[in-house]
């Protein structure tokens, strides 16, 4: 019986100045001892390891570089000698030059050499043809100047209490103990996307879905009546369109969680907000269970280029 197995990974880049001070794009390639081969950095899914998770491990490990994910990819498959499939995810990782500087990489028994060659030169190093193709997704990105990126993750706070079982109130249901695991479950996945902002419903159940986080990257949680399920109830989305608004415009990478019925339209507002075009797309990213989230790409310098891209995370639990 074919086994899949699943890795994650990411492209590190970084732009250089060259001698004539011209600025150049630059990508990380790594030499693996044992294959005799060049890839990217990538790795196998720990137990219980999301994808995100496993991707920045993976490129701390055999880089020493401490990213945070950019852009997704998407996901390449290949057939292993034996039979069996790997599926491996990938994101575009920017590496500044502080980050550079503080790599710990030293050659190990698994990875030889670090090696950051010009984009140019990079395709016809790589070994295997599944990466090759991965990296005409990344050089799509890097052709308009695509690859500066912040994200807007919408999530749906965790599993709550029923209506009327431990409060009068309903906006102050508390979790249940599986959803008080699920949000400590969340704040890894999450950190990896790096958020600068953390914004909730005054809800005590999205309250408490973040708290974990917020304690794990040392951020306040920034509560928002206009984010909760009572204020969209009243019909006014005014104030709701506003911070929407001002998130994408201040491109810093915001972490949103709310309820069920507002999702909808706070995905629309993202849509809206970077002149993104309709789709089903957006319906499909708030579509999403208890602890559920999307994760929402946009160019930082180009705000207006539209969604680069959404991945969404049924949380399982």
């Amino acid at each position: 019986m074919t086994k899949q197995i699943f890795a994650a990974g990411t492209i590190p880049w970084r732009r250089v100045l060259t001698p004539a001070g011209a600025e150049e794009l630059m990508v990380l390639l790594i030499h693996r001892r044992k294959q005799r081969d060049i890839s990217f950095p990538k790795g196998k899914l720990d137990a219980g390891e999301s994808m995100p998770e496993a991707a920045v491990r993976e490129t701390r490990e055999e880089t020493g570089l401490r990213v945070r994910l950019g852009a997704t990819l998407g996901t390449i498959h290949y057939e292993l000698p034996g039979g069996n499939a790997k599926i491996v995810q990938y994101w575009a990782a920017e590496v500044t030059a502080k980050m550079a500087l503080a790599s710990t990489f030293k050659p190990n028994s698994e990875v030889q050499a670090l090696e950051w060659v010009p984009v140019a030169a990079a395709r016809d190093l790589l070994s295997y043809e599944a990466d090759r193709e991965l990296f005409d997704v990344f050089l799509k990105l890097a052709a308009p100047g695509l690859l500066d990126t912040f994200s807007v993750t919408l999530l749906r706070h965790a599993k709550a209490t029923a209506r009327g079982e431990e409060a009068a109130e309903d906006y102050l249901r508390p979790l249940t103990p599986s959803g008080e695991r699920q949000a400590h479950t969340l704040a890894p996945i999450l950190r990896s996307f790096a958020p600068r902002r953390i914004y909730s419903s005054t809800a005590t159940r999205c309250l408490a879905t973040v708290a974990p986080l917020a304690e794990r990257i040392g951020k306040d949680v920034r509560e928002r009546d206009c984010l909760s399920q009572d204020f969209w109830d009243r019909g006014d989305l005014t104030a709701t369109r506003r911070l929407i608004g001002k998130i994408v415009k201040r491109g810093r990478s915001t972490v949103v969680c709310s309820h069920l019925p507002v999702l909808p339209d706070l995905a629309r507002e993202l849509m809206l907000a970077s002149g993104s075009l309709p789709g089903e797309y957006v319906e499909d990213a708030a579509r999403l269970p208890p602890a559920g989230f999307s994760v929402f790409h946009f160019s930082r310098t180009r705000p207006g280029a539209g969604i680069l891209g959404v991945e969404t995370y049924p949380l399982k639990h």
